[in-house]
């Protein structure tokens, strides 16, 4: 194995050490590990929050600025962030107007952050928290139950963050996330898997003429494994997985923040369908070059624009990766005026920055 490291156990810490000296705009803590805004807390706004496994960059310490996060936690290499690190970092960024987790759904990432929701209210922290579980692929999976939570975090992060800069409360913020969640699906396919640098060598082998449909972004297995052809069939199957997919049924836990006690609500999501405005994420997993992206974008827009659905936005690069996976991943969220509106709003981060 060849990677940009020194050894296995510094790989975050040196990482994080980087990213403090090229961004002097945010504040990146060692120990516990958390990023924030320099000009952290923000009176006036809700603080936005979100963490996973370190290997998905640039999410999520990528997109804390201005019109995004106030707050990222990064665990090591695919392993969850501990609730200390998520309550010293909501702690760091709030400003008394609470602050909202959004978090993907992977069972490490999902207790972590209950915890530090169950901490941070016993102490009059008020705090959200949205669970997004938008990959199409599976329902359960070596990681997760349910759905897991992939590319339509950062799409969220970027609208419910510019809804927090907008002056949107807690509670509103908080609905908004539940809503662009429920309005949003995604799915992968890896062509070469990823190496994790404690594992030493790839998640998983594939023939030349394989591809991994439905991987995750641990580099777990998806739907199955198929031959690869070309690029028009395969943007072919991952548009009809996406549109093809009906109601789906499942029930969310949520806060309540007056009772101090976590909840249930069902939630069903939407197909869609012909007049649906939405905004498209193409994204690489980590070894797909831009050149190609584009080339699957404009098979995307074709495939839409036969269907009648109409991209009205898209983001097109590596927003959340999978280390060095060859591959890439396509997120359609459902929107409408109100969404778009928080789109076009002004964005500053490290990894995406608009208008300002």
């Amino acid at each position: 194995m060849k990677k940009l490291i020194n050894a296995v156990d510094a790989v975050v810490r040196e990482q994080l050490t980087g990213m403090a000296a090229a961004h002097p705009e945010l504040k990146v803590r060692i120990e516990p590990h958390f990023i924030t805004r320099a000009d952290a807390p923000v009176a006036g706004k809700v603080a936005l929050v979100s963490g996973g496994g370190s290997g998905h960059e640039p999410m999520h310490g990528g997109f804390v600025g201005r019109g995004m996060l106030d707050g990222a936690c990064p665990g090591e290499v695919f392993t969850s962030p501990t609730p200390d690190q998520m309550y010293e970092c909501a702690h760091a960024v709030d400003a008394g107007e609470g602050v909202l987790f959004l978090v993907k759904n992977y069972t490490g990432d999902v207790f972590n952050f209950e915890t530090a929701v169950e901490l941070l209210h016993g102490e009059g922290v008020r705090v959200g928290f949205a669970l997004i579980d938008d990959d199409v692929a599976v329902k359960d999976s070596l990681y997760t139950a349910g759905r897991r939570g992939v590319a339509a975090t950062v799409l969220i992060e970027k609208l419910v963050g510019a809804a927090a800069e907008a002056g949107y409360d807690l509670d509103r913020c908080e609905a908004l996330a539940r809503r662009i969640n429920n309005q949003s699906r995604s799915i992968g396919v890896a062509l070469h898997a990823c190496t994790v640098p404690a594992a030493g060598k790839p998640s998983f082998t594939l023939a030349d003429d394989e591809l991994e449909f439905g991987v995750g972004i641990h580099g777990e297995p998806g739907i199955e494994r198929r031959s690869y052809q070309d690029l028009d069939t395969l943007v072919e199957q991952i548009f009809l997985t996406l549109t093809e997919e009906g109601h789906y049924r499942r029930t969310l836990r949520y806060w309540d923040r007056e009772r101090g006690r976590w909840l249930e609500a069902p939630l069903t999501i939407e197909p869609l369908g012909k007049g649906d405005r939405v905004i498209a994420l193409v994204n690489s997993l980590g070894g797909t070059p831009l050149s190609e992206l584009y080339g699957v974008y404009g098979k995307l827009a074709q495939l839409c624009d036969e269907a009648g659905i109409h991209i009205v936005r898209n983001l097109i690069g590596p927003y959340c990766t999978s280390l060095d996976m060859t591959g890439i991943s396509i997120t359609l969220v459902k929107v409408d005026d109100e969404l778009m509106q928080l789109w076009d709003a002004p964005v500053h981060t490290p990894a995406l920055r608009r208008g300002c």
